[in-house]
């Protein structure tokens, strides 16, 4: 597709003032860069190795902060296995430190056209934990069983070693599928990816193959616009993404705690806009089909249908985090995903994205809590990162949850200031007032604190100690995980992409 060039006086293209007006994060502080330097240098590691599975990365071309590594096989009953890992950032921060503390306040990596925000330090987003070709990385390994249809049927969830073997951009993959030179989990990656494209739009769901867009500075500094149309192979495995974002959902809503990435249904009046928009484009909307069979089915390399779908983009505004822990939240779908979805594949560039797979890791499949209740016992749930007591939305355009619950109380007013600075108090006192050493009661959970019982719990199931090398670190105080939500994660949600 052609570029498109901007063209601005020179004071206009100021981007570190750009940075500076919104505030963007400076330099990591010296403390955080010397814990991420000892977390780099001794991670917590776990025990499982699974280097055995040849593991492979699709990127784009120069990415160091590689998030995720994928196997595929074919199964003996005509189904499908995904080994899906995901970076274990768990591994290398230590709740509560330094290196956390800045984590919590950057929230999410931002980029521009002559350099980005990174949410980790280069020494572990760049290097530690990434899931670089040919070194062993810690990672969280998800396995999911499709059947022949490409419908999800099995959920896994373990902490391994992996190793990826191979390192490859999406152009690559897109030119040895299309001549026949592609090994066959490449050939497995279409194949996989086409089912669970029908599987979505049997569910209908909204796929915008809108153009990618990309800031190029050329020789004299002044940027322009290139855009091109999405390559084939980008939207399958955009589809391993998704359904590791519905597997994880799914587990949080069993569990009845988690934080989901959800967004309304499209409103009626911005879809009969979008209709007379493609009516003045000349784009044919056959009677009675939706929006989302329309938009799903046009050809980015064609002007007319790359303008509607930049004006589709209106209809999947009000992405937000929902976080719940109880009952589901009214509104539990992701209307374009058009399930129940969460974010939790890109770690190293969302900080939610790890809140999330801590939230799934104690309630991975099979598993039971330490009390051996499949609702997980007071102990337990504690720890986890995300714990309101009912659901409350937030959203870019307001600083402030839209439906204060209980869960404020201990925080005070909630207003944005006095709201977190009361949140820190009341998290510090909180801790320190647990029960400790030999007078506490109960036993320890699985990050080693303990909980208070009326009567005698059953007898847990044995767990390896708290200092073994495949354990998470403590978890960090609800406090800091209410900064990130309210500081962060609103960040995310104005972005029109799921």
């Amino acid at each position: 597709m052609p570029a498109l060039r901007v063209v601005a006086p020179a004071h206009l293209l100021d981007l570190h003032g750009l940075r500076a007006e919104l505030k963007a994060p400076g330099p990591f502080s010296p403390a955080a860069l010397d814990d991420a330097a000892q977390a780099a240098a001794a991670p917590r590691l776990p025990e499982l190795d699974r280097t055995d599975l040849p593991m492979l990365t699709i990127d784009p071309p120069g990415s160091r902060d590689l998030d995720q590594a994928l196997h595929l096989e074919r199964g003996d009953d005509g189904g499908f296995r995904v080994w899906y890992a995901i970076a274990d950032v768990a591994a290398f921060v230590t709740p509560g430190g330094a290196l956390d503390l800045e984590l919590t306040a950057r929230g999410v990596t931002l980029y521009a056209p002559d350099e980005r925000v990174p949410l980790h330090p280069p020494i572990l987003g760049e290097d530690a934990a990434s899931l670089l070709p040919d070194v062993v990385r810690p990672a969280q390994l998800w396995r999911l069983d499709l059947d022949a249809t490409g419908e999800l049927v099995g959920t896994g969830l373990e902490r391994a070693l992996v190793r990826s073997r191979l390192r490859l951009d999406y152009a690559t993959v897109q030119a040895s599928l299309d001549d026949g030179t592609a090994e066959p989990v490449l050939q497995l990656l279409r194949e996989i990816g086409r089912l669970r494209g029908d599987r979505a739009r049997d569910r209908g769901a909204v796929d915008l193959p809108t153009p990618e867009q990309e800031v190029v500075l050329d020789g004299d500094g002044r940027p322009h616009l290139e855009l091109r149309a999405p390559l084939p192979c980008e939207g399958w495995n955009a589809q391993i993404s998704l359904l590791t974002g519905m597997a994880a959902a799914g587990l949080m809503l069993a569990a009845q705690v988690g934080l989901l990435r959800t967004l309304p249904p499209a409103d009626p009046e911005a879809v009969q806009a979008l209709r007379r928009s493609a009516r003045a484009l000349g784009v044919d909307w056959p009677e009675g089909a939706s929006y989302g069979d329309v938009v799903s089915a046009l050809d980015p390399t064609v002007p007319a249908h790359a303008a509607l779908l930049t004006l589709a983009t209106r209809l999947l505004r009000g992405a937000g985090y929902t976080a719940f822990d109880g009952a589901p939240p009214e509104q539990a779908q992701h209307s374009a995903v058009a399930a129940a979805y969460a974010h939790v594949t890109a770690p190293l560039r969302r900080l939610a994205d790890r809140h999330v797979g801590e939230v799934c890791w104690p309630r991975r499949a099979g598993r039971r809590c330490l009390s051996g209740r499949a609702r997980p016992c007071r102990g337990c749930r504690r720890s986890w990162p995300v714990r309101p007591a009912a659901p409350v939305r937030w959203s870019a355009r307001s600083s402030t949850p839209r439906r204060p619950s209980c869960w404020l109380r201990t925080w005070g007013s909630a207003s944005s200031r006095s709201w977190s600075r009361a949140g820190a108090r009341a998290g510090r006192s909180s801790c320190a007032s647990r029960p400790s050493g030999p007078a506490a009661t109960g036993p320890t959970c699985r990050w080693g604190r303990r909980s208070r019982w009326s009567s005698p719990p059953p007898t847990p199931r044995p767990e390896r100690s708290v200092s073994a090398p495949s354990e998470p670190p403590p978890a960090t105080p609800a406090s800091c995980r209410l900064r990130v939500i309210h500081r962060s994660i609103a960040v995310l949600s104005s972005s029109p992409r799921r």
